[in-house]
């Protein structure tokens, strides 16, 4: 799976924001150039992918081969960006050249401007492709969302949350699974105006493989500001809803995957949960009043708990909680490790990370605008966010910019503190 293949202006305006690495700047014929610690970089990663080359043209080795697919990206952003450089260069030549037919000069001009805008582009690319993948970038994921502060506002605007991924779904044609949905005990039947209901918490597992590098941008506390129904004042009231992204366990993995493996970030030891049945809650009449359907999991060593009972069969709701419960504990030894490595390089990530404290995003209805606070981008239109629309997709590729942007200089500064040791 693919992300958008198209950059709006507003985003690249917001990836500016998010500071990413800016191109040294250039006289009228000069090429920009890339900061010296990506360049170095760069060309050390492709000297190291042509000599796996060498080796793969004599014998095949899967370790190799692997390695020499993940450099092949850097390889061929580093080709284009000096194919554009030699451009560049060769087009300055000429009109510099006393020599040179007037006409020739100008249409090297026109051709020069043009260049030097390719460059950038090929330079922001040749900058991501820097940035190292991430673990989880090719797996399916799971959407949890919990209300947080703000009462029954903050358990609509959950709900409408729920809807709006959910609707990005079915627009862009992803498998996604409803695991739960489940809503607040004590609330009834009421919904807001808009058709919300008071949702309690709710899964939306993306099936396609690469979904997770799509939507972890969206972790986060997502804030919303309007006026609830029952407000008689007017007054505009803030609440928030925690969005969670895990990686879900894909069922056709390879072998280093495998949840049976311990070195796997999925293995859990069975004798470490604590396994519960009870009788599911809400609406079913006999089903809830007769059978213990529902199951609770608890990670001993973690204080992990799961509960799922939107499904009758007990099995399912076991085989869900156990997908859930993988996942929560496979995120949490994800950002463990991203912690360590952060205190390594002098806490560079720990800057930019994504936690689920912090307040991403605001949905304010009355001035009919979504910000994204990390990229910096407003987009007009809630409406079309709200319904998954194309705006959504805006500001959802703004907020994977300014990742990029993160992770960018988390490269720059490991290479600079690596040239600093060196001398």
């Amino acid at each position: 799976m693919s992300s958008l293949p198209w950059i709006c202006r507003s985003c690249t305006r917001a990836l500016a924001k998010a500071r990413v690495p800016k191109l040294v700047r250039y006289s009228s014929n000069e090429a920009p150039s890339l900061p010296p610690a990506l360049l170095q970089r760069a060309r050390s990663l492709t000297a190291e992918y042509d000599e796996l080359q060498k080796t793969l043209a004599s014998s095949f080795e899967p370790a190799i081969a692997k390695r020499a697919g993940e450099l092949s990206r850097v390889a061929s952003a580093l080709k284009e960006w000096e194919k554009s450089q030699s451009s560049i260069a060769e087009l300055a030549a000429m009109i510099d050249d006393p020599k040179q037919d007037p006409e020739l000069s100008s249409i090297a001009r026109d051709e020069l401007e043009a260049e030097k805008a390719s460059v950038v582009t090929l330079s922001r690319n040749l900058s991501a492709s820097l940035t190292p993948r991430h673990p989880f970038a090719d797996f399916p994921c799971l959407l949890e969302f919990r209300p947080g502060p703000g009462g029954l506002e903050g358990r609509y605007f959950a709900d409408s949350l729920f809807k709006m991924y959910k609707a990005l779904c079915v627009r862009r044609g992803y498998r996604a699974n409803v695991l739960k949905y489940e809503m607040a005990d004590g609330a009834g039947d009421q919904t807001s105006s808009a058709g919300e209901g008071p949702l309690q918490e709710a899964i939306l597992e993306v099936q396609d493989p690469g979904s997770y590098d799509i939507f972890r941008s969206e972790a986060g506390m997502h804030r919303v500001q309007r006026i609830p129904d029952t407000e008689k004042s007017g007054r505009v009231h803030t609440s928030a809803v925690a969005i969670w992204v895990l990686p879900s366990f894909p069922e056709s993995s390879a072998e280093e995957m495998d949840i049976d493996n311990p070195e796997s970030d999925f293995y859990v030891n069975p004798q470490d949960v604590k396994v519960e049945t009870m009788r599911a809650r809400g609406a079913g009449g006999q089903h809830v009043n007769k059978t213990e359907s529902a199951i609770r999991m608890t990670h001993i060593p973690t204080g992990t708990t799961v509960s799922m009972q939107d499904n009758r069969s007990q099995q399912r709701n076991r085989d869900s909680a156990w997908k859930m419960l993988r996942s929560r504990i496979a995120d949490k030894r994800r950002e463990q490790r991203e912690e360590e490595a952060a205190q390594l390089r002098n806490k560079v990530l720990s800057k930019g990370q994504i936690t689920r404290g912090d307040k991403i995003r605001t949905y304010n209805y009355n001035q009919d605008r979504c910000t994204d606070h990390r990229a910096g981008l407003d987009v007009r239109n809630l409406s079309s966010v709200l319904e998954g629309e194309e705006n959504l997709d805006k500001i959802m590729q703004a907020a994977r910019d300014w990742l990029i942007g993160k992770d960018i200089e988390m490269v720059i500064a490991e290479e600079e503190l690596k040239a600093k040791k060196a001398t």
